[in-house]
């Protein structure tokens, strides 16, 4: 392959992997929205064949010795900047190859068909959530805590194996372990994320600490209880706001079909999300990934699929803003762009349309233009409205960093005290009490660690990323970011250019300055008092 000229190295890789990557998409959907033996086999079999192609020697010979050539068409360097990087990611012998997708997938496996039991009753994960943002019985309340995270038991040798095996890899690669290649071949310098991560804990660290205690006074009245641990907060891991914490729109919402509003959201911004829905699987049962994600089956934007577990309320509703977030990014990007950059810049930069996205629910102007709320209701919320946003974000950016820094130190010693570790991350950013005498690995129930690791951060940097989109737009145009014109630039300025840039230039040329956390700290002191 060495020695065909640079387009016709590009169009022979692109040729290959298109078909694979496809057909790989097809079963790992699949297997997610019913997880079976067969499907599972087919999805790690197709998985396997497409990291060997990825993993072609001499095809990463081939790409950077054309990276060495001077090349003058931007877009056809690019394409082979995005083919090293992903050629490099899966270098590492066969049989370590066959390990890593094979404990992959049945850990993933594992968390697509666990429900936690208590009381003898198989739970999904909706009815854990109701349970704990919802329940007054203490008790009930630590049971359902406590058997969420007996997944982590059952999957914690094999992520361990799983750190393992990665590290071995990025060994041989030279790099000092899977984190650090990672956040490399993300284009990402390490020395910059731990900075942001260091500026966000700074400027967060009074905010939080005020907000949280108020929280934590509301709780403790309610629950007669002197100290607060884990399941006195309303989500397994304390990522999400409680009850006592939000003005909660359940009532205004649960009127219509969050996914109805999701396609009216979109609408108003000229992105037609009818046939993304139709192509869905959206509601929960038995055997189906518990979680939610947005999958560009075949990178054209013309079959962008969603999966969910849509129930009444403002949780799912935000969700599927979420996921919709991501969906109107795929199918905007510009369909004139070769397959390897008919994508998003980077991970981060459609996790912020995502966020940007999901705050709606919040926001007065969607409220009533988009959930029918009358403007009167909505203005008397309006304050409380503004602070829930704002400390939604504020407990977020205290939750991330404990996954940023968990799995840097999962990498750099998978055989260390991972146990302890995760309370100590817990305890110092989230400000919540470990359990008394717990020594069990609560880290492993998070599912991202074992299949979508070294991923955490970029929702970080994705509200980052949202708080700047937004200023810029307003700053530009005088529109808030519910009014119609917002789709239209949001379209031109990040989803048309794909992938044709590094996040980086696409950051700067989209909001007029570098990626920073000025218009997040704007946003997040904005929580000021409690929302209730």
């Amino acid at each position: 392959m060495t020695g065909l000229p640079p387009h016709r190295l590009v169009t022979t890789l692109q040729d290959r992997l298109r078909d694979l990557e496809v057909e790989f998409h097809e079963a790992y959907w699949d297997s997610q929205v019913e997880a079976t033996p067969e499907r599972d086999a087919r999805r790690e079999e197709l998985e396997l064949e497409l990291r060997r192609v990825k993993g072609d020697t001499d095809a990463l010979d081939a790409v950077n010795a054309a990276l060495s050539e001077e090349i003058h068409d931007a877009v056809l360097r690019r394409q082979l900047e995005v083919l090293r990087l992903s050629f490099t990611a899966n270098q590492m012998d066969d049989a370590t190859r066959e390990e890593v997708v094979a404990l992959s997938s049945a850990v993933e496996s594992e968390f697509a068909t666990y429900r936690p039991e208590v009381d003898g009753r198989r739970l999904d994960e909706n009815t854990v959530h109701r349970i704990l943002a919802e329940s007054d019985d203490v008790a009930l309340r630590e049971r359902t805590w406590a058997a969420s995270k007996e997944i982590g038991a059952l999957v914690e040798e094999r992520v361990r194996e799983l750190a393992r095996l990665r590290n071995y890899a990025a060994h041989q690669l030279g790099f000092a372990d899977y984190y650090r290649m990672s956040l490399e071949l993300e284009e990402m310098p390490e020395e910059w994320l731990f900075g942001v991560l260091d500026e966000v804990e700074r400027f967060t660290d009074e905010p939080f600490r005020r907000w949280k205690e108020e929280l934590d006074s509301r709780l403790r009245r309610r629950f007669e209880a002197d100290v607060l641990y884990p399941w006195h907060y309303g989500d397994a891991f304390f990522q999400e706001l409680p009850q006592d914490g939000r003005v909660s729109l359940d009532s205004l919402v649960a009127k219509s079909s969050a996914v109805d509003l999701a396609e009216k959201t979109f609408k108003l911004w000229g992105i037609d999300l009818s046939g993304v829905m139709a192509n869905s699987d959206l509601y929960p049962r038995e055997r189906k990934c518990p979680h939610a994600f947005c999958l560009d089956v075949d990178r054209s934007g013309s079959d962008v699929r969603i999966l969910a577990n849509v129930v009444p309320g403002e949780r799912w509703t935000s969700v599927m803003l979420h996921e919709s977030g991501h969906a109107a990014y795929d199918m905007a990007i510009d369909p004139r762009l070769p397959y390897l950059l008919h994508r998003p810049a980077h991970i981060f930069t459609t996790e912020a349309m995502a966020i940007l996205s999901g705050r709606l629910v919040r926001r007065p102007g969607w409220l009533t233009q988009v959930a029918g709320v009358p403007e009167a209701e909505v203005e008397q919320l309006a304050d409380r409205l503004a602070a829930a946003n704002a400390a939604q974000d504020l407990l977020m950016a205290r939750w991330i960093p404990v996954m940023a820094h968990f799995e840097r130190e999962l990498y750099s010693d998978p055989e260390g005290d991972l146990n302890s570790r995760w309370w100590e991350l817990v305890q110092r950013f989230q400000l919540v009490t470990p359990p008394p005498g717990r020594d069990a690995p609560d880290w492993a129930a998070k599912i991202h660690i074992s299949v979508a690791p070294v991923y955490y951060h970029n929702y970080l940097l994705g509200a980052m990323l949202a708080s700047q989109l937004e200023a810029a737009c307003t700053a530009e145009s005088g529109n808030r970011i519910e009014d119609q014109a917002t789709g239209e630039w949001l379209t031109q300025r990040l989803f048309r250019p794909g992938s044709v840039l590094k996040w980086s230039a696409l950051v700067e040329e989209a909001t007029g300055r570098p990626l920073s956390a000025d218009d997040f700290a704007t946003h997040v002191s904005g929580s000021g008092h409690s929302a209730t």
